[in-house]
């Protein structure tokens, strides 16, 4: 029997076609995989921990390349779902445009991502999970994925786990309004919630006028963290200790497309091990730091071994 992971995700991954320049014009296109909550899961593994991802993927080449790449960085897929009933594999396309400027598109609509459902998720939650970790990208994509999603913060719940909630907000995906109405009641459940400042609204019960007033109510509703991601400006964590925050690492940027994604693997990595909250940004603004100076959503994440990297002095050789 495969050991119990210390981190479950839940969501879609997709077929990701990166291309190089303008899609209208033919640009060469590159093929790999993408997805908030993989790329997380991936970002764990690779500094060593026990992950998991569940979801759906089609019965199609797309997803067998998910499921391929997903073993092959050490993810768990036990209780992910082929789909047999014709959906197919979500697919986006991104086009670098101007400087670090990416435009990207979704082909998901019906995919078979979007039709996961709670008994699908449920069995992969069981004692000795320590983490569960949600985003607000995969509750967007259809009623049956939002109710997957409200199901295994329950369970984590039940269970004792932490729910780690990462707003995310897609605004193609859906309205403001919509997101309300489905991440207020999910970020009651979550004992760490990640989100920018102007995300916040999206997950608080009534009206704020500021970010400090944000945090308050959601610490008072009896959420232990809310960690504020600032990009280039860094972070911060607020519990009822107070706040911390960090400045972001400086290093050539390449694709900020996943370092939201790879800055909350490096704080959930610092969770896990039983790290301060500002230990936890640290390690989080260098995996950042990491995904950013390299193209892809995931490729660039470091192992264990690597954090150390970005303390060399510029110019280094290791030898």
């Amino acid at each position: 029997m495969n050991p119990v992971p210390e981190v479950v995700t839940v969501g879609e991954t997709m077929a990701a076609l990166r291309a190089t320049g303008p899609i209208r014009l033919g640009a060469p296109m590159e093929l790999s995989v993408a997805g908030a909550e993989a790329t997380v899961a991936i970002g764990l593994a690779r500094l060593g921990h026990r992950a998991e991802w569940v979801g759906r993927v089609g019965d199609d080449e797309f997803g067998a390349l998910v499921l391929r790449t997903l073993r092959a960085e050490q993810v768990g897929v036990a209780h992910v779902r082929v789909d047999r009933d014709g959906r197919p594999t979500g697919l986006l396309a991104r086009e670098q445009r101007i400087g670090d400027l990416v435009r990207v598109s979704y082909h998901r609509a019906g995919s078979a991502g979007s039709a996961l459902r709670p008994e699908e998720v449920l069995p992969a939650l069981r004692a000795g999970v320590r983490v569960l970790h949600l985003t607000g990208i995969t509750p967007a994509l259809a009623p049956p994925a939002a109710e997957a999603v409200l199901a295994a913060a329950r369970r984590a719940r039940e269970l004792g786990a932490t729910v780690c909630l990462d707003v995310n907000y897609r605004a193609r995906l859906w309205s403001t309004e919509r997101a309300r109405e489905v991440l207020v009641p999910l970020a009651r459940l979550a004992d760490l919630l990640v989100a920018s400042a102007e995300e916040l609204a999206l997950v608080c019960a009534e009206p704020v006028a500021d970010e400090p007033s944000a945090i308050a109510e959601l610490l008072a509703r009896g959420c232990r963290e809310v960690v504020v991601t600032r990009g280039g400006d860094g972070a911060s964590v607020s519990t009822a200790a107070g706040t911390v925050a960090v400045p972001a690492r400086r290093v050539p940027v390449v694709d900020v497309v996943g370092a939201g994604d790879a800055f909350v693997a490096g704080y959930l990595s610092g969770l896990l091990d039983g790290l301060a909250p500002a230990e936890r940004l640290h390690r989080a603004t260098l995996t950042g730091a990491f995904a950013v100076a390299g193209r892809g959503d995931w490729e660039h994440l470091p192992n264990r071994a690597e954090l150390a990297l970005l303390d060399q002095p510029a110019g280094t050789t290791l030898r």
